[in-house]
């Protein structure tokens, strides 16, 4: 059985890519957006976020300033990246959320289907990357 494939949600920002980046690369800008969370800019740092089913634990995997971050998040095997590509005098901002397991299998903590759990996430990721957008624009 194939996994799902990744949630992948873009928006275009009205801001230079360095203040995108400023609130997506630093603990105080992703809870803006976001979640509370501890996050550290560096490879390797292990963070929580506070998510709806409790802390969630999650390491940095990859950095590339201003244009990727990449983390795991909790115990499933999802990656979560970040990607900023600058366009003009607008940032255009991705997120991808990865890892995802075959749709029927049963995610432990919120004791659902896969698929399930990616629809809600999917519709999730998108008011939140217009969160981001507000956070920056506003």
């Amino acid at each position: 059985m194939e996994a799902l494939q990744d949630i992948n949600q873009t928006v275009m920002i009205e801001a230079p890519i360095q203040k995108v980046w400023d609130k997506v690369s630093t603990s105080e800008g992703i809870e803006l957006w976001f979640m509370p969370n501890n996050f550290k800019l560096e490879e390797g740092y292990e963070f929580h976020v506070q998510s709806p089913f409790g802390p969630s634990p999650c390491k940095v995997l990859e950095i590339d300033e201003p244009n990727k971050i990449s983390f795991s998040w909790d115990t499933d095997g999802w990656v979560v990246t970040f990607l900023l590509k600058e366009v003009g005098n607008l940032t255009e901002f991705t997120l991808i959320h990865g890892g995802w397991k075959a749709p029927d299998v049963i995610l432990p903590k919120p004791n659902e289907k896969s698929s399930v759990i990616r629809d809600r996430m999917d519709h999730g990721w998108a008011g939140i990357v217009q969160n981001l957008r507000k956070a920056v624009e506003g």
